[in-house]
């Protein structure tokens, strides 16, 4: 029997009777992260890092959790269990689990660059490693984020000239966070969404240190808008909503503007490929630091990363999961021909 088995209700691990990340209810569920497609409501009892406690009380309600900081060792059971930096978001965790001398580490999402933010992603050893492939295709190659950075204040400079309200489209919980520390050396003018503003109110009261926000009510005057900054949830984009910050420019911060046509068919004016995922060479290096002796890859490009690593001398096997409910998954575009033949070349 496997440490952890794949199945109906999610991963689970029989020495501890846990599940992680479980998409059906279960007694037990270790979490990652509060992004809902990895936490989900029913479960009776739930453990994860600290930081992501306050999240998931407000997405889920007064329910049972325990916390743990990175590194220390939790014991369930018979299975000694371990919460380690992902990157992904505040709190975002990497999942360790021993028994017997086995290790196994579940993943979650991940990315390898330092946010200064989401706590830098932390290799660790093991005999299998079950990994994400969200950006899993060689096309996907981000800059460094201060480069990125460097190009959405320069856009906002260039519509603060032309007298345009900037509109930042970035997800709820984690790129929110992650741009406002870049738009915060451009303005102290900053409006948000509700619910923006609802997990900006909840990490704050948790102890992050964030930049200053104010909430975008009915009530808000209009002139409150000229020169400044609005971050909105990619739901908001294109409803009535936005038409109160007339004349405005959209920017979209996801890792599927790397393909230019993704930002003219999302019908945004600017795209900025600000990823919370790793990219290819960020997937290769998180694989190859485990020194893992097999590697599960769940959602994203799994086939074509998953055969990538077989034909590169890692045994690998793609699993189906229920993950992959965030805004970067919802809108992933199929794959073309040519790029996963670009998967066929190369060395880790």
């Amino acid at each position: 029997m496997e440490l952890i088995e794949f199945t109906d209700k999610g991963l689970y691990c029989s020495a501890g009777d846990f599940y992680i990340d479980p998409w059906a209810p279960v007694n037990k569920a270790v979490i990652t992260h509060a992004h809902s497609d990895h936490a989900r409501p029913g479960n009776a009892h739930y453990l994860c890092h600290t930081q992501t406690a306050p999240v998931l009380k407000l997405r889920l309600g007064d329910v049972s959790i325990q916390t743990t900081e990175w590194g220390a060792p939790v014991y369930i059971n018979s299975a000694k269990v371990s919460l380690h930096p992902a990157g992904h978001i505040i709190g975002s965790s990497q999942v360790r689990v021993e028994h017997n001398g086995e290790v196994w580490v579940v993943s979650g999402d991940y990315k390898i660059e330092n946010d200064g933010l989401s706590g830098a992603f932390e290799p660790v050893r093991c005999h299998v490693f079950i990994s994400e492939s969200t950006f899993g295709l060689p096309v996907y190659r981000w800059k460094p984020q201060q480069e990125i950075f460097a190009d959405i204040q320069r856009w906002i400079s260039g519509n603060r000239q032309a007298g345009k309200t900037s509109v930042v489209i970035a997800y709820s919980l984690g790129k929110a966070q992650r741009v406002l520390k870049c738009i915060a050396e451009t303005t102290d003018r900053i409006f948000v969404h509700g619910a923006v503003w609802n997990v900006h109110q909840a990490l704050l009261a948790a102890g992050s240190a964030l930049p200053a926000v104010q909430r975008i009510t009915p009530e808000t005057n209009k002139s409150a808008f000229k020169n400044a900054v609005i971050i909105a949830p990619p739901g908001a984009d294109g409803t009535p909503w936005m038409k109160k910050f007339n004349p405005y420019s959209v920017g979209v911060c996801s890792g599927w503007m790397q393909v230019r046509g993704n930002v003219r068919r999302g019908n945004a004016d600017a795209g900025f490929a600000l990823s919370d995922h790793a990219d290819w060479e960020g997937l290769l290096a998180a694989v190859k630091e485990t020194r893992a002796e097999k590697v599960f890859v769940t959602h994203g490009f799994q086939a074509a990363f998953s055969r990538y690593l077989n034909e590169n001398g890692i045994r690998s096997e793609e699993v189906k999961t229920a993950y992959g409910g965030e805004e970067e998954e919802q809108e992933k575009p199929s794959a073309s021909k040519e790029q996963e033949e670009e998967m066929t070349g190369g060395n880790i």
